[in-house]
């Protein structure tokens, strides 16, 4: 059997639009900017900047953001050609099926899912976290029974607030793409008014000479720094996987994919600037950089909106994540890789429903149950994976398919793309060898998966088989 037997776009695009099993057309350029601005502002913007300014990267801390950005603008524009030229489902994993074959697919398609997969469940015990920090204010504390995962040595045994969050965003993805979208766009303006509000208070209280020394670390701080920080841009490519959803690819996925990711970089910028002038670096080593730095001079007030705003981008980020890993397994259900009931839409509201549900509570056991500290390490190398893959293919399909129609080309072709291998190949030689020896021993998991199950069962080799059996 033929492992790198390619599926043709032309194939992917008559599926896609097949009546009776195809994803309502209702998103637009709007809907997907605010999806990828509710899947990048979250966490990062909000944690990670303190960690990698005072151990890192030093008020230098905006080359750092400057240099993960770079890598992903890059990244972002091939994932922009594809989603136009190929409109389908499934995002790189999709891109892949057409240009490398189907074990490039399969191996993809299966990084994609730990990406989305271990990243709603970690993100969804970090909304936990916030959100019983929130009742606390209020005076209510939960049983410590039900507050985290499994320890007995602590007295946890479930996180019953991540379960229930997950639980909710299954119900509202169960609702459609267009009441998703419209919950996601009213929770991203909260939390970018909150961003918005810590810069006009913050910025009157710069201190220029906290930016000195600049780059306490040297050049190698801010690298260290920008692979630290990439984390806080994970999420754009989570657009791509709605491409079957909107009512004109050709026109808006290239908006939404670009337009979210650049606003997010310059967001980021400006608080990453504001925040190393208003706190000396070194003291930034905490859990909530931002509220601190509101609290250092004394603006308690918006420290409390700070909260709310993580709250609220968390959410969104659950929202978009849980989103991209239903409609990944779709797409790889309905070639046949994995079991159909993955595949299967609702008549009324032509969503994958079993196959949210089924996600759902997946995403919920290793929430609610399992400790996911070292796991969510293995988001970072996913993504940066995907991005060279798709950077790549840019180049093979224009090499392959010169006169294949596309709404939006890459400038400057091979640089751009060359670019986007170069600088995300450097961001993952920065990550520590037990996250490559995490990533590896997944891949020969699916690896597997595919030989036991999807290789037999895949629909080009039910194709094949049938076309030899009328030969």
């Amino acid at each position: 059997m033929n492992l790198f037997r390619k599926k043709p776009i032309q194939s992917l695009l008559k599926e896609s639009g097949a009546k009776g099993a195809s994803l309502r057309k209702e998103l637009g350029a709007f809907d997907l900017t605010m999806l990828g601005i509710g899947a990048i502002i979250g966490t990062g913007i909000f944690v990670l900047t303190g960690v990698a300014a005072a151990e890192h990267a030093g008020p230098a801390l905006v080359l750092s953001f400057i240099l993960s950005g770079l890598a992903c603008v890059f990244a972002a524009l091939c994932y922009a050609e594809f989603a136009s030229t190929v409109p389908v489902s499934g995002s790189a994993y999709t891109y892949s099926y057409a240009t490398f074959g189907e074990l490039f697919a399969w191996i993809l398609g299966w990084d994609l899912i730990l990406e989305y997969g271990v990243a709603s469940s970690a993100v969804a015990v970090g909304w936990s976290g916030y959100f019983q920090g929130l009742l606390t204010g209020f005076g209510i504390e939960l049983p410590k029974a039900l507050t985290s995962a499994y320890d007995p040595e602590k007295g946890t045994f479930i996180d019953l607030p991540a379960i229930l969050i997950i639980l909710f965003i299954t119900f509202l993805l169960n609702l459609g793409a267009k009441k998703s979208a419209r919950f996601n766009a009213v929770i991203v303006a909260i939390k970018v008014a909150v961003v918005l509000l810590f810069l006009a208070v913050g910025v009157w209280y710069v201190k220029p000479e906290n930016w000195t020394p600049f780059m306490p670390y040297g050049f190698s701080g801010v690298a260290t720094g920008a692979a630290t920080v990439f984390f806080a841009y994970i999420g754009f490519d989570a657009v791509s996987t709605a491409a079957e959803e909107v009512r004109n690819p050709q026109r808006d996925m290239p908006i939404g994919i670009i337009v979210s990711l650049l606003v997010c970089t310059l967001l980021y910028i400006a608080v990453s600037l504001v925040l190393t002038g208003i706190v000396p670096y070194e003291q930034l080593n905490v859990k909530n950089p931002v509220a601190f730095a509101l609290n250092y001079i004394h603006q308690d007030w918006v420290a409390g909106f700070i909260s709310l705003g993580a709250i609220a981008g968390i959410t969104t980020v659950l929202l978009v994540m849980m989103y991209g890993q239903t409609r990944l397994f779709y797409a790889i259900s309905r070639d046949g890789l994995l079991p159909k009931v993955f595949a299967r839409i609702s008549p009324t509201r032509q969503v994958p429903y079993v196959n949210t549900w089924l996600t759902g509570a997946a995403v919920a056991v290793f929430a609610g149950i399992i400790p996911l500290n070292k796991l969510a390490e293995l988001t970072n190398i996913g993504t940066l994976f995907a991005f060279i893959t798709v950077s790549i293919g840019v180049l093979v399909l224009r090499k392959t398919q010169p006169d294949l129609k596309r709404a939006f080309r890459v400038p400057f072709v091979p640089v751009i793309p060359i670019l986007a291998v170069l600088f995300c190949g450097y961001l993952v030689l920065q990550l520590p060898a037990t996250t490559w020896i995490g990533f590896v021993s997944w891949l020969l998991i699916g690896l597997v998966i595919y030989f036991i199950y999807g290789r037999k069962h895949s629909e080009l080799n039910e194709m094949a088989r049938t076309e030899e059996k009328a030969g």
